[in-house]
């Protein structure tokens, strides 16, 4: 082709919730692939070859043959630009570590133009390996340069600024493998698992639970100590000091060998052991006060033994992770900075960034480091002699797994140590000969207890298996029988949802819960309209979901919304579907006729628990279509009990909500549960017999009595009561 081809992306949504593609946040993307409608990718010379240059991974994509190298096998086959550029995006966050698997890609009404769903964790990241995708797509298919290498370098720059940590990952991992559903609440670490009253809020290892006294005890070294020794664990003998020639005095006192360390540090750092003379002394104490910000600095008895990190997740060690010294062997022609980085950082294990279990070194740049070489007489310019090895650090690299050999008394001592701290979650440093000798029988002791400890060794150890901590500590947030959840409905079609939203919500407030509504007719607390305008949207969803006082919710979910921002919630106890109405504001988003709204309407049932129930109307056969997508129960409700639904549904025994001789019949298979007269109730709503057949049949679903129901159909106000916000 002599005239290059181009890809437009028309527009890009982020649907944030589910969606009429799938249960999670998904990029949602119009591109226009022009003339190239009329040259798949089997008639471009040498795109194949092309594009496998650039994203060889790409034969990883199984694709619609369901195999190794299936996307490639349509690639080779002929398929069009747009699905391409589908798979790339997913490829291309793939590859910057940000792991993803979802995608689509369909025709719209207009030739050319196709839209383009695909799985991203994070937004910002979505969009620009989508451009960035585009871009490389239409490289490959005109023959021009795309400097892939510093494109993934990039987006995986992106990710480490703008995803949730590795550690934060794994335990938010975790809760989703338990069914328990997340709310990440800044750009950082701070995550809310399940909603409303039952939500828990994590920040990295820290939970709600974490105290701050515990915390604070835990900075203080000294007092960490003394508290410990009074409960009877083994803690090294020493003393705070406040000058070089202090420190020397107190070696001399608890006698050498001894460690110096800063008073208020973490990580490690400003730590130097096994010191001996007056000057090794004077040298560490500046080092450990310079890192300790001008802190008092600890001289304690160095104890002999390798350093060990143990995990206490509430009353239990759940991980233990080992540290071992680090030397580089001379060669006679490399000082100890180049000896260092052809010899520890080529680990692949290690490195800068948190997805590396080790860290990377360089001695001219570590305090702790140039004081160690010193103390052999040497610095990091030194040139060592061939086959001369040279100490780089005593301990620390603290991610060899030993969980599996940790002896029940070692365990027992660090969940001891955390207990006395006060901390549900701690990271325990303890020095042991042997980690799978009882603590009596060796020089054993506890050194530190630290306040959200880091995870990523025993989540991603150097050596040994991954440990499930997020598990642990899922678990010790909520019970095995609990996932957070609280009963949420939601309610779709274009019959009144919005007063059927508050009259259900009334009912569900009745029945004696604090109930969040969010609807068209505003946002609600207990009954009470807080906000006067439409929300029937995500934001104003969010908003109930992160409130701790609520113990239900209730949304009004318009076909737009569901098409522009996707639901608020991931599942719902129950989902109430009226009709299944095309209006023409649809076309706006291709939705251009009863079938394709049936797709959007469907997103309401699609989300429905397990132990939830559909609420659907058996007037509408497209609304009785949904019925055998919904994984919980079906309740029909209808005017006529004699209609074929109504009746088969009845004899199956489930059941259905009608009405007979102005009476709101609840039935149960052929059991007729209670009788509601539509004459007790305000005029306005007995007018209505399809709006309060809705909402009584989500009422019973809820479980809420009967005897209930019928008092809030009484006592519900059309007019609500406002208050501030």
């Amino acid at each position: 082709m002599t005239d290059p081809k181009k890809i437009d992306i028309l527009r890009v949504t982020h649907l944030r919730g589910p969606n009429i593609w799938t249960y999670r946040p998904v990029i949602e993307a119009w591109v226009d692939i022009g003339t190239l409608e009329d040259h798949p990718s089997n008639t471009i010379p040498g795109f194949y070859e092309r594009l496998i240059a650039f994203l060889p991974s790409l034969v990883e994509h199984h694709c619609s043959p369901g195999v190794r190298g299936g996307f490639l096998q349509r690639v080779r086959e002929g398929t069009y630009a747009a699905h391409i550029v589908e798979h790339t995006t997913l490829e291309l966050q793939n590859l910057a570590g940000m792991r993803t698997g979802f995608g689509k890609a369909r025709q719209t009404s207009t030739r050319g133009v196709y839209k383009i769903a695909f799985r991203t964790r994070q937004e910002q990241v979505g969009r620009e390996a989508l451009v960035a995708a585009r871009d490389l797509v239409v490289a490959a298919i005109n023959g021009t340069p795309y400097d892939i290498t510093t494109m993934v370098n990039h987006l995986r720059d992106q990710v480490d600024d703008l995803c949730l940590g590795p550690s934060t990952a794994h335990i938010v991992d975790a809760a989703t493998a338990r069914k328990i559903p997340s709310i990440r609440l800044t750009e950082g670490n701070l995550v809310q698992l399940g909603y409303g009253i039952n939500q828990r809020r994590i920040w990295t290892a820290e939970t709600d639970q974490t105290s701050a006294i515990a915390e604070e005890i835990a900075s203080d070294k000294d007092l960490t100590k003394s508290l410990l020794k009074a409960c009877g664990v083994p803690v090294p003998e020493g003393e705070l000091v406040k000058s070089a020639a202090q420190a020397w005095e107190v070696a001399q006192e608890i006698g050498v060998p001894v460690v110096l360390k800063p008073y208020d540090g973490n990580h490690g750092r400003g730590v130097s052991l096994d010191l001996r003379t007056q000057s090794d002394v004077e040298a560490a104490y500046a080092l450990a006060f310079r890192k300790g910000g001008g802190s008092s600095v600890i001289v304690e008895k160095f104890i002999p033994g390798n350093e060990h990190r143990m995990l206490v997740v509430g009353k239990h060690m759940v991980a233990a992770a080992r540290g071992e010294a680090i030397w580089v062997v001379g060669n006679g022609v490399d000082h100890i900075d180049q000896l260092t980085d052809d010899q520890i950082n080529s680990d692949p294990r290690r490195g800068t960034g948190e997805d590396f279990p080790l860290n990377a070194m360089l001695p001219s740049k570590s305090g702790e480091i140039i004081l160690e070489l010193e103390r052999a007489g040497l610095t990091p310019e030194s040139i060592p002699s061939k086959d001369q090895r040279v100490l780089i650090q005593r301990n620390g690299n603290v991610a060899f797994d030993v969980t599996d050999l940790v002896h029940p008394s070692v365990a027992a001592a660090a969940a001891l140590a955390a207990r006395v701290v006060g901390l549900d979650i701690a990271g325990v440093d303890m020095v042991l000969e042997d980690v799978t000798k009882p603590m009596q029988s060796q020089r054993a002791v506890v050194i530190e207890v630290n306040a959200s400890p880091g995870l990523l060794a025993h989540i991603k150890p150097a050596d040994g298996v991954g440990r499930p901590v997020g598990k642990a500590i899922i678990e010790h947030l909520f019970k095995l029988d609990r996932d957070g959840r609280i009963p949420i409905v939601g309610i779709t079609g274009t019959q009144k949802t919005g007063r059927i939203a508050r009259l259900i919500a009334w009912l569900a407030h009745i029945s004696g819960k604090h109930v969040g509504l969010a609807c068209s007719e505003g946002l609600y607390l207990d009954g009470r309209q807080v906000e006067s305008k439409d929300c029937a949207n995500w934001e104003a969803g969010q908003r109930l979901l992160i409130n701790r006082s609520v113990q239900a919710a209730v949304f009004e979910n318009g076909s737009k919304a569901i098409l522009a921002e996707g639901l608020a919630y991931d599942k719902c106890l129950v989902g109430v579907v009226t009709d299944v109405g095309w209006q023409a504001s649809l076309e706006a988003f291709d939705i251009l006729d009863a079938e394709q709204t049936f797709k959007v309407a469907r997103t309401q049932v699609d989300v429905i628990l397990p132990i939830g129930t559909a609420v659907l109307n058996a007037a509408d056969p497209q609304v009785v279509e949904l019925a055998e997508l919904c994984d919980g129960k079906v309740i029909f409700y209808g005017m006529d009990p004699n209609q074929n639904v109504m009746s088969e549904h009845r004899t199956a025994g489930e059941q259905v909500v009608f009405v007979r001789d102005d009476q709101i019949v609840l039935a149960h298979g052929l059991k007729e549960i209670a009788l509601l007269p539509l004459a007790s109730l305000k005029p306005a709503k007995a007018s209505q017999p399809e709006m309060v057949m809705a909402a009584v049949a989500a009422a019973w679903a809820l479980n809420i009595p009967p005897e209930l129901i019928g008092a809030g159909l009484r006592t519900f106000e059309s007019n609500p009561r406002k208050t501030p916000y």
